[in-house]
Formats: C-alpha cells, structure tokens, sequence
C-alpha cells in the first residue's frame, strides 16, 4: 500500500507540471516571449500558471524520495513524509478548500500510518 501511495505521489507531480504546461500555456509563453526573468510577477494569470506549474516538480521529487524510502524501510522518514503531506494539505485546503488539495489529504494518513508501523 505505501509503495503504491509512493509511486502516486511521484505521478501526481508529474501529472501536475504536464497539466500546467498545456493549461496554462498561453500566460507561460506571453512570459517567456518577454524574456522570462521577472515576467511571473504583477500578472495574476502569469503568476497562477508559475505556482501551479512549478508544484509538480516539487510533489515528483517528494514522490521519488517517498518510492526511495519505502525501498529503503526507511520509516522515520515515511513518517516525515507523511507530516508534511498532512500539513501541506491542511493549509493549503484551508485557503483554496475548492482544489486538488484534498488527493494530499487522502495520501498522508497512508504515509504516517506506514511510517508509524500501523
């Protein structure tokens, strides 16, 4: 189960960038046609386009470092994990409670439950 949970993490991330890359497209490209430095500040839909985008990255390494943990039957830091899925969620649901938040939410108990031997 936790393997699984893992490998999801790491697909969600990946999922996310594609995601931001075909949806938000039109705002990357206006930025990048501008030269790209400092082009995500000041324009909201620029701005939404970076943060999503850039968060894939972000849950791909998570993802990886989770897959290398489980590997490893390192469960201090599947544990570590799973805390930080929990608190990311809980923040970020708090503030956007209409989002993918709720995916993390779903995923952290699995990672604390596998780092704490339940």
């Amino acid at each position: 189960m936790i393997a699984a949970a893992a490998w999801l993490l790491a697909v969600l991330g990946g999922a996310h960038a594609l995601l931001g890359l075909i949806w938000f497209r039109q705002p990357i490209r206006a930025a990048l046609r501008e030269g790209g430095i400092g082009q995500f500040q000041g324009h909201d839909a620029r701005r939404v386009a970076f943060w999503f985008t850039i968060f894939g990255p972000l849950l791909l390494c998570l993802g990886h470092v989770a897959i290398r943990a489980v590997a490893a039957a390192d469960f201090a830091l599947i544990n570590i994990i799973g805390c930080y899925l929990l608190g990311l969620a809980i923040v970020a649901l708090l503030a956007l409670p209409k989002s993918g938040f709720w995916a993390i939410l779903l995923l952290a108990p699995v990672f604390i439950g596998a780092g704490r031997y339940w």
